[in-house]
């Protein structure tokens, strides 16, 4: 195929790769539908709270054939689910996965099922890239990207894709008035391979509460610039013995502002000036087992910890807390 110059295009060369999901009505939830697209010649990618706890859908393409798929990984973490389908139509080849984030500004487009409306496309640009969008499990999915494409009930697992043709995100929620995002190409790298050989994918978990370090956050604990991430707790246990938490508050501002705890600043000599960030490079470069080494500020000093990483749990121990679990 050619690359594609125009939304017209796009649509043309993209669309029998795109699939409405539906789902049937069990004991545990009502049925539904949602979207999903060919990931490669046996499987297609979809979200997980589309799939919930099934282990069949109905698949409907834009030639108007069914086929039924059998889900075969799902992770709710990242949102992310694969199903099996053992007869592919014709056009229905796989989507290219971007090899690299989108630019804030890019044309893309999003392409599903929403309201029960097969083979819709809806246009926009990419708004911003690297943010997190939070799930009902006390933490959040990193690295998504925001666009003003309209997304729909019923958008969710399709693609949004560049007029190049390449996925740069499965869409997944709207938050807001032109506000949607999608999870990222580089999380759908690091996640869906591993659902389709394990079925799950394990999360590397540092069992600390952060939040970022904002010009008030920095005020209050005495840092010179507002960067990093502040470790607010650091529960007992093997994967966060090492790392201290904030023993006390100070009032900045009208503020209570949490004060004391280590302040992350660079994993295996990579910089770390977010949560994002470092949620970002935990999913994307680390596994459970694993033994890196954290920068942090301590009473004034740089020094560098080692830890071993845990496996995340599937819900945070305390979900309710404002500040994000980092796993």
């Amino acid at each position: 195929m050619s690359d594609p110059t125009t939304f017209e295009q796009l649509y043309r060369e993209t669309i029998p790769s795109v699939v409405s999901v539906y789902v049937d009505s069990d004991h545990r939830r009502p049925g539904g539908a949602g979207s999903g697209f060919v990931y490669d010649a046996e499987h297609v990618v979809t979200n997980q709270h589309v799939v919930g706890t099934v282990e069949e859908v109905d698949l409907r393409f834009s030639d108007d054939s069914w086929t039924v798929g059998r889900v075969v990984g799902t992770d709710p973490h990242t949102d992310l689910a694969v199903i099996r389908v053992d007869d592919l139509p014709a056009g229905a080849v796989p989507l290219r996965i971007a090899e690299s984030a989108p630019s804030p500004g890019e044309p893309v487009a999003a392409l599903g099922n929403p309201m029960g409306l097969d083979g819709t496309i809806t246009t926009g640009i990419v708004s911003g890239v690297n943010r997190s969008s939070p799930t009902g499990s006390g933490f959040t999915i990193p690295d998504t990207v925001q666009t003003d494409a309209p997304i729909n009930p019923g958008n969710s697992g399709g693609p949004l894709v560049t007029l190049e043709r390449d996925v740069v995100g499965v869409n997944r929620a709207k938050a807001g008035e032109n506000i949607g995002f999608a999870i990222s190409a580089a999380v759908v790298d690091r996640v869906v391979p591993e659902l389709l050989e394990h079925g799950r994918f394990r999360h590397p978990y540092l069992r600390v509460r952060t939040i970022d370090v904002s010009p008030t956050v920095a005020e209050a604990n005495d840092l010179s610039s507002p960067r990093g991430v502040l470790v607010v707790d650091a529960p007992l246990g093997p994967s966060s013995a090492a790392l201290r938490g904030c023993r006390t508050a100070r009032r900045v501002r009208g503020r209570e502002i949490p004060v004391g705890g280590d302040v992350i600043v660079g994993i295996d000599d990579f910089g770390i000036d977010s949560h994002e960030e470092l949620q970002r490079y935990l999913l994307t470069e680390t596994q459970p087992g694993q033994t890196i080494e954290i920068d942090v500020l301590r009473d004034g000093e740089r020094t560098t910890e080692e830890v071993v990483l845990a496996e995340r749990p599937r819900r945070a121990t305390d979900p309710a807390k404002t500040q994000q679990w980092i796993g």
